[in-house]
Formats: structure tokens, C-alpha cells, sequence
């Protein structure tokens, strides 16, 4: 009995060092694996503004999910949006994050240099996402406001946008690559 145990401990060890050489990823693996084209960042992008539009007026939901439920919280939203936007770019989205979380997979970017899908986060990160850039500056955005009960949206042009959200500002910021990979 004794040796048994021990010839089962052996195959079991054995079968996980095999599996690990596997699964052992180089740096140059990783990079391929993450690497997708501009196209497909570009079809990203373009892709956001109808995707977001879906979703206003719905209602707010802590835990919500729009798909399935028709409600949705600011977290479950963005990862909403940018799930169905990676699709469209024949690209995975990393994953839901609770707001805390996607807030540290992201890179701050420049007031000019906004894009589709970029996030303006404020001081108690708090975020809106900026849903479309018009060619003139103006920019979009939608988030999900607990004290309204409801997916809003408004633009650059809103005094709320001036005097609440530029004031109140920490930074703009963009997802980091890492949080979309080629769909496979």
C-alpha cells in the first residue's frame, strides 16, 4: 500500500512538472499573445460610440448587468461597452473589474488626445466614459448615476461637464494594451 502511495505521489508530480512546462509563458510569448492590430483597435474605437448609445436612460442597478437584466452599474457598463467593442474587432476584453481594479489597468492620456472609449476619472474616482469624440473637440460621455437611478449621458457643452467634472478632475486615462488580446 505504502509503495502505491508513493508511485501515485511520483505520476502526480511528474504530470504537474510536464503541464508546467506548458504552461510557462517567455516574455516574447506574452507579447504575441497581446498583440493585435491597429485595424483592430481602430474597429474598437468606432465601435463604442452605438454599442454606448444602448444603454442610456436604462436603470441603475449596483450589480446590474445590461445584457441580462437591463440595469447596470458604472463597472458593469464599461465592461459591457468594451466587451461588445472588442467583439466587433474580433478581440477579447480581459475581463470584469469592479471599478477599483479597472482604474489601475489604465494609462492617463492627454485632454488632446482623446479617444472613443477613454475615461475621464475624478478625484474620488468616480468615472465617466467618453463614448464619442467629434472631430470639433466635443466629447460625449456616459456613466451610471446612483442618486438618478439611471445610465446618463452628456457632453463637453454641459455646464454640469465645466463646473462639476473639469473641476473636480483627476485625469484622463485609457485602457493599458494588457486589457485586450486577440480572440481565439
Amino acid at each position: 500500500m505504502k509503495k502505491i502511495f508513493i508511485i501515485v505521489i511520483f505520476i502526480l508530480s511528474s504530470a504537474v512538472s510536464v503541464w508546467g512546462l506548458n504552461t510557462v509563458n517567455t516574455d516574447e510569448s506574452v507579447e504575441h499573445s497581446n498583440a493585435y492590430s491597429e485595424e483592430q483597435k481602430s474597429i474598437f474605437r468606432q465601435s463604442i460610440p452605438a454599442i454606448a448609445k444602448q444603454y442610456i436612460g436604462i436603470p441603475y442597478k449596483l450589480g446590474g448587468n445590461p445584457p441580462q437584466s437591463g440595469t447596470s452599474d458604472n463597472s458593469n457598463l464599461f465592461f459591457t461597452i468594451y466587451t461588445l467593442a472588442a467583439k466587433k474587432a474580433d478581440l477579447s476584453y480581459k475581463e470584469y473589474l469592479p471599478m477599483k481594479y479597472l482604474l489601475r489597468n489604465l494609462r492617463e492620456v492627454g485632454e488632446n488626445d482623446l479617444k472613443n472609449g477613454d475615461l475621464i476619472v475624478l478625484n474620488d474616482d468616480h468615472a465617466a466614459m467618453i463614448y464619442q469624440v467629434e472631430k470639433t473637440g466635443k466629447i460625449h460621455l456616459i456613466y451610471a448615476s446612483e442618486k438618478r437611478q439611471q445610465i446618463l449621458s452628456f457632453n463637453s457643452d454641459n455646464i454640469v461637464f465645466q463646473v462639476y467634472w473639469l473641476e473636480n478632475l483627476k485625469g484622463f486615462f485609457r485602457l493599458s494594451d494588457i486589457m485586450l488580446a486577440p480572440a481565439n
